[in-house]
C-alpha cells in the first residue's frame, strides 16, 4: 500500500502492502486528534492549515467526546489505511495515545518532546503518528517539533534489518 501523495524513497514489507521510509513536502491530509482540546491542540490545528494540511480531526477538536485509546486507534487507523498521509495523537502524557496507536499494525507512533527525538524517530524508526503530550509539550516548542516531522527524511538505511523485523511481527500479530 501506498500513500497518496507521498514519495516513496524506500519501502519496508508489510502485510499485504508497502510502507514508505520517507515523506515529502507533498502530504496534504493529516489525521489529528486528542482526548481534550488546549492551547496546545489549537495552535496545531493552526499550525498545520498555516502549512497547508488538510486535517481530520478526532476529540473535542470535531466536537466530540473521545478516551485517549480511541483518538490513538483512530488516528493510527486513518495513516495505516491510507485515508491520512500522517497522525498526530495527544493526550495528558502523550503515552496513552501512543500505546493505543502501536496497537494498529503498520504503525509506528512514536512520543516525541523535542525536535530532535521527532527527527530520530523518523529517520531511525520510519515513524508514522506523532505523539504529543498536552501536559509536557509547549506552543513554543511545536512549530520546532513540527518542523523535524515533517521535513524531506531519508530513513536511515542501515536501519533496514530492525524496520524489516518490525513488518515481521506485525505480520505475525495479524496471520498475513
Amino acid at each position: 500500500m501506498s500513500i497518496p501523495g507521498t514519495a516513496v524513497m524506500g519501502a519496508v514489507s508489510h502485510g499485504a502492502g508497502r510502507l514508505p521510509l520517507c515523506y515529502d513536502r507533498r502530504m496534504t491530509r493529516v489525521a489529528i486528534g486528542a482526548d481534550d482540546r488546549t492551547p496546545l491542540t489549537d495552535a496545531l490545528l493552526v499550525e498545520l492549515e498555516r502549512r497547508g494540511f488538510e486535517t481530520v480531526a478526532y476529540g473535542p477538536m470535531a466536537g466530540r467526546d473521545e478516551p485517549w485509546a480511541e483518538i490513538g486507534e483512530r488516528v493510527a487507523q486513518d495513516v495505516v489505511s491510507g485515508q491520512a498521509d500522517a497522525g498526530i495523537a495527544c493526550c495528558h502524557t502523550g503515552t496513552g495515545v501512543s500505546i493505543a496507536a502501536n496497537k494498529v499494525p503498520g504503525t509506528r507512533a512514536a512520543l516525541c518532546r523535542d525536535a530532535e527525538t521527532a527527527r530520530g524517530a523518523r529517520a531511525w524508526n520510519d515513524a508514522n503518528v506523532l505523539c504529543l503530550s498536552l501536559a509536557s509539550t509547549g506552543v513554543d516548542e511545536l512549530r520546532g517539533i513540527l518542523d523535524a516531522w515533517f521535513d524531506d527524511i531519508l530513513v536511515d538505511e542501515e536501519e533496514r534489518l530492525s524496520l524489516d523485523r518490525l513488518a515481521e511481527m506485525d505480520a505475525a500479530r495479524t496471520g498475513a
